[in-house]
């Protein structure tokens, strides 16, 4: 017996001498590069921290010049007292402002936001578009500072990502290390924003990157740590909504309420999305069937925002003095239905109008004005069982915003952060749950996910939807010259037989024609032009296109649980 415990003592001792010689070698091997890569995170943090903090700075600082007064939290009290011509040229200078930057420095005259990003991640290595980036964020600026009804933390977020394009392109990033930064910038502009780093640490992984791995997260926690440092000195440790009582749930007969409040959030959620893409597709038709200049849409959609201004200023802008005004219980019934509708209404005008912004302080405020209505309705029919009407706009505010974001984790602890009310974890929890199980089976996931369906980008699905493609066929093809090619006589009987793919195509082209036509391989062609003889590239063979998808569904596998 004694001897069988000294055997399996020094056996112990001897394996733990290997486990710390070989942590020793792992160290000194990989310990610098990692101790450069978090460090290269922590620049990234501050410069991302910084973009947001000036940002902020420059939308109020513009707001003091087109409306004279730079207090967010106050803007539609203010605008209110206005002259109504002045509510209606602000924004439509600001649009026709915004129209022609875009229109000079994007392609397409769209604002790059959220879903940019996270097409960036998935399918660019990390990368976005720099100058259409840069004139997104210039063009988000005047929108928000001139009456546009969005939010800053699509732009912000797509500002961050331009900071670790630029970097990545400079240490020549691989993929994965791409990707890696630019989480870490997207997790520290979030928390600058908002103040609230656990959240925006927790948003880069769930949203954008999309998977949790273990060797991203200290980088990203990094990086929004450096974020909220950024933000604090300048605004100190304060939350951007005041609560001025803890609300409390009435132990648990309120939960079956928040139930049905998470129902009706995410109604509202898919709602909101439905509206802002009906509005872009009926846009686009006039602009298309009037011919109208791309450069005048954000004018026309202005001066829609400044007409609807001028009897409810509450739509202009972010929208904060509102969303305070929820939270706190201070409207009545019918102004929180009618500010809701035309919250709505508002933010689909921007959205069409490609005016730039984003959707989450927008479905905060929608949220805060679902849950208070509701709350009012469930405190008068139970009053005797019922805790505080603004527990119930908090909840609702977190169930909407997660609802649309796609994102019920980091959306929650937002919500907490940014009302410093963490007694009513257990309702908001509850509502987001159900918001988003019902939302995400009525659109693509998200809000973000389903604009990328909208352009055929297939992120939504997963890996296994979008990595065919991002592989050309002229890449994974067999030339004529190739040391086992398919035989020429073959594959120009099949192009005249019109089975063939174009060499520019990706495999998420070519997969389906080995699916309809059960050949072996595809010949690969390039059209001349009418009347001219396709020219022979050569074949795409079934097998390489399945061990080319293969091989990057495990190097897929290997970064998501690395």
């Amino acid at each position: 017996m004694a001897n069988s415990i000294r055997s399996f003592l020094a056996e112990s001792a001897s394996d733990a001498a290997k486990t710390c010689r070989g942590g020793w070698h792992v160290l000194l091997d990989k310990g610098p590069s990692q101790f450069q890569f978090w460090l290269i995170s922590l620049v990234i943090g501050i410069c991302a921290g910084f973009a947001a903090l000036f940002f902020r700075k420059g939308i109020n600082w513009l707001q003091s010049i087109v409306y004279g007064t730079n207090d967010l939290t106050h803007l539609h009290s203010f605008a209110g007292g206005l002259p109504w011509y002045w509510l209606v040229i602000v924004p439509t200078i600001g649009g026709l402002t915004v129209g022609l930057i875009l229109h000079r420095f994007t392609p397409d005259g769209r604002v790059r936001s959220v879903s940019d990003v996270i097409e960036g991640a998935a399918l660019k290595e990390g990368r976005v578009e720099r100058t259409a980036g840069v004139a997104s964020a210039i063009a988000s600026l005047i929108t928000l500072s001139s009456g546009g009804s969005s939010g800053r933390e699509g732009p912000v977020v797509h500002m961050a990502g331009v900071i670790a394009t630029w970097i990545s392109n400079r240490i020549k990033a691989n993929g994965i290390t791409g990707r890696d930064l630019l989480g870490c910038a997207v997790a520290a502009a979030v928390s600058a924003s908002f103040n609230a780093p656990i959240a925006g640490a927790l948003f880069a992984l769930e949203v954008v990157l999309r998977h949790f791995a273990v060797h991203a997260f200290a980088p990203i926690t990094i990086a929004s740590v450096a974020g909220t440092v950024i933000s604090r000195m300048e605004f100190g440790d304060v939350t951007e909504f005041h609560i001025p009582e803890a609300s409390q749930l009435q132990f648990y007969q309120e939960l079956p309420a928040f139930l049905m409040l998470g129902g009706l959030c995410g109604f509202v959620a898919v709602a909101l999305m439905w509206t802002i893409f009906w509005a872009e597709d009926i846009a686009t038709h006039i602009q298309d069937r009037t011919r109208m200049p791309r450069w005048l849409r954000p004018a026309v959609s202005g001066a829609m925002l400044g007409g609807l201004a001028i009897g409810f200023p509450h739509i202009i802008g972010v929208g904060y003095e509102t969303t305070s005004l929820a939270l706190t219980g201070q409207l009545v019934m019918h102004e929180a239905i009618v500010f809701a509708i035309l919250k709505v209404l508002a933010v689909s005008i921007t959205m069409a109008g490609r005016m730039g912004g984003g959707v989450f302080s927008p479905a905060l405020m929608l949220g805060s004005l679902t849950g208070l209505a509701f709350g009012l309705i469930a405190t008068s029919i139970f009053p005797d069982v019922s805790g505080n009407v603004t527990l119930y706009a908090l909840a609702g505010m977190g169930a909407v915003a997660a609802a649309v974001l796609g994102a019920p984790i980091s959306t929650t602890l937002i919500v907490f952060e940014l009302t410093g009310d963490w007694q009513t974890g257990l309702a908001v929890m509850v509502a987001v749950s159900i918001s988003t199980a019902l939302s995400s089976r009525l659109v693509h996931g998200s809000f973000f996910l389903t604009q990328l369906e909208r352009r055929n980008v297939h992120v939504a699905a997963g890996p296994q939807a979008y990595l065919l493609s991002m592989f050309r066929v002229a890449s994974v093809m067999r030339g004529k010259d190739d040391p086992d090619p398919a035989p020429e006589d073959a594959c120009w009987e099949m192009v005249s037989d019109g089975i063939y793919v174009d060499g520019n195509a990706t495999l998420e082209a070519a997969m389906p024609i080995f699916d309809k036509s059960g050949v072996a391989f595809i010949p690969v062609v390039t059209l001349a032009g009418e009347g001219q003889p396709p020219e022979l590239w050569g074949a795409l063979f079934h097998v390489d296109a399945l061990k080319a998808y293969n091989c990057a569904l495990a190097d897929t596998a290997a970064e998501e649980h690395s």
